[in-house]
Formats: C-alpha cells, structure tokens, sequence
C-alpha cells in the first residue's frame, strides 16, 4: 500500500469516526436532557463538527429532534457540513 493510499484510508477512517462520535454525542445529550442531568457543552458539540463532524451532527440532529429550535444549530451544522463537503470535493479533485 502506498502513501497516498494509506492517507487517504486514514483521513476516511478519521471522517467515519469523528462523525460517528458527534451522532452519538447528539444522542446522548438528548437523553441527558430529557432525564434532567447535566448536559454537553453546547461549545463541545460544535468542536466535532469543526473537526470534520458535520454529517454525523446534521444526522444526529434529525434523528434525534436534538437542537432543531436553536437556530444556531439549525444553521451553523449545515453550513459547516457543506464548508467541508465543499473542502473534500476540492482535495479530491486536486489530488486524486
């Protein structure tokens, strides 16, 4: 396997689990609300979607109906979503 190849399969794995981590993220702190505990950090949330997790947050909203009335939320996740879309497409076509 070569570099590339082996960076490619390891910014795959990363992307998969840095949007898994932010779904679930989003489902436990639903049920962390609905039970009356202490929550996730609002700014914490936003940090994994920064970090590539924009997908797994979008998802994560809807699945969940999790911070479908902050319009932060309801604004910011897509816009990050579609800002790393838009950096993947970019990557790819300049180095694939």
């Amino acid at each position: 396997m070569s570099l590339p190849e082996i960076a490619k399969t390891a910014a795959l794995i990363y992307l998969l689990a840095i949007n898994l981590a932010l779904f679930f993220t989003m489902g436990a702190d639903k049920s962390l609300a609905r039970h009356h505990k202490r929550r996730v950090p609002e700014r914490t949330l936003f940090t994994l979607c920064l970090l590539g997790g924009g997908a797994g947050g979008v998802l994560g909203m809807l699945a969940f109906r999790h911070k479908t009335r902050h319009v932060k939320f309801v604004v910011g996740f897509p816009l990050i979503l579609l800002a790393e879309a838009a950096l993947l497409a970019w990557l790819a076509f300049r180095f694939l």
